[in-house]
């Protein structure tokens, strides 16, 4: 697992083949700057009422993790400095929404969002995504993001890139029937990738029908300051769509 490092950025969790004493490998940090004081108050006292534990059998029960009823339930995978996922949360105040992301100040600047607007449909969890889709119930997600993640553009870390056939399997059983995966990147041979293996299983089928559905955002779509960074560069994003079909 990894977390992209780039503060002007969305950060992503990372599946690999790798494995420690039987445990999947954590590629990359989890912290970077020191918190500021009011951050790490945060991570030590909000943190722990917010985050789900996978190992605590009360959250099995993904809908009790809310404090008010959900209609249904999201993920976002590496989440960054949160700005995507906290305009989603207010969009959609019904929903409840888990947020994945292992790398610390990631986590401190999404805290200080939620802390700020008082925001109550949101959940976190400080791990491996991988972890996260293996524990979750079998069609309990309506749909999971996954937004400008690490490329690892050299062809020996490509193991370590998040979307490989075993986490395709795992979002197929985590989705309910018409449930979405969305992925948005500025690397073209990620993009390429990505189409490859989704085009390859009948589990999803990539919803583009033109040209604009995957080369303009989708609606109502937040840019992140990744995003914004990457159009001032000249990278151009592609925006996929790929939805379950059982």
């Amino acid at each position: 697992m990894n977390a992209r490092n780039d503060d002007s950025g969305n950060r992503e969790t990372h599946a690999s083949d790798a494995t420690v004493e039987g445990q999947r490998a954590f590629f990359g940090r989890r912290k970077g700057h020191k918190l500021r004081a009011h951050q790490a108050d945060l991570i030590a006292h909000l943190l722990p009422r917010l985050a789900i534990d996978i190992t605590d059998p009360r959250c099995a029960d993904l809908a009790t993790l809310f404090d008010s009823p959900v209609g249904n339930l999201r993920l976002e995978i590496g989440f960054g400095g949160g700005e995507h996922l906290i305009a989603e949360a207010r969009a959609f105040p019904n929903t409840g929404f888990i947020g994945c992301e292992p790398y610390v100040n990631g986590m401190a600047k999404i805290l200080t969002l939620i802390e700020a607007g008082e925001i109550g449909n949101i959940r976190l969890f400080a791990g491996d995504a991988a972890e996260l889709l293996a524990w979750v119930p079998a069609k309990s997600l309506a749909r999971i993001d996954l937004i400008h993640p690490d490329p690892w553009p050299k062809r020996r870390h490509w193991k370590r890139r998040f979307v490989q056939d075993t986490t395709i399997a795992a979002m197929a059983r985590a989705l309910a029937q018409g449930g979405e995966f969305r992925f948005v990147s500025d690397i073209s041979d990620y993009c390429a990738w990505t189409l490859s293996h989704f085009m390859r299983t009948s589990d999803f089928l990539w919803t583009a029908e033109r040209a604009t559905d995957w080369r303009e955002p989708w609606a109502d779509y937040t840019m992140t300051r990744y995003g914004r960074k990457a159009e001032r560069e000249g990278r151009i994003a592609a925006y996929l769509i790929f939805r379950k079909t059982g």
